[in-house]
């Protein structure tokens, strides 16, 4: 079972994604949410300062950094790539928001990602990946950027798959 977390940001792109895949996903939106049992978690893209500050005032930040950090698989988009690295500090890469500037500055492309071929990448404000430990892999790079990276089984990507439609991404997480 996957949770989505379901506090701000485009939550619902993500569960049509789970769900045409057949996977069975609940929203965490309180602290009884985040207690219930979940194999999987999706951090998705939105406002990284706004869902920082509804997951202190909801008290469920070490919760969710507990269950990361017993290696359930996470996908983390955008926003929740820096959740990842910035917030809840599982993720050992240094990421730097708004990379690609303003909402004026997003794009979508089609680009490489290792172990899955080209598949489409929408980037909205999106962050990038300035450095990374040495023990986390590299899967994507985008206009000379890193943009997508594998910790154990943390995927942390500066795109949204999920306005894509390309399920390639899911069913590698689904995997994990």
């Amino acid at each position: 079972m996957t949770a989505v977390l379901a506090v701000q940001g485009d939550f619902r792109e993500h569960e049509n994604m789970l769900g045409s895949l057949g996977e069975p996903f609940f929203e965490i939106r309180n602290m009884d949410d985040a207690k219930r049992k979940f194999d999987r978690l999706v951090l998705p893209g939105g406002e990284s300062t706004v869902q920082r500050k509804l997951l202190d005032e909801l008290g469920i930040k070490e919760i969710l950094r507990s269950k990361i950090n017993s290696g359930i698989p996470v996908l983390a988009t955008c926003a929740g790539l820096i959740l990842l690295a910035d917030f809840f500090k599982t993720l050992p890469v240094t990421v730097r928001r708004n990379a690609y500037g303003r909402q004026t500055g997003s794009f979508s492309t089609t680009d490489d990602f290792f172990g899955l071929g080209k598949i489409p990448m929408t980037f909205i404000r999106a962050p990038c990946i300035e450095s990374v430990r040495n023990d986390v892999d590299v899967k994507s790079e985008t206009d000379k950027r890193i943009t997508g990276v594998q910790f154990g089984k943390q995927i942390g990507i500066a795109f949204h798959p999920e306005l894509d439609g390309d399920k390639a991404l899911y069913k590698y997480f689904l995997s994990l």
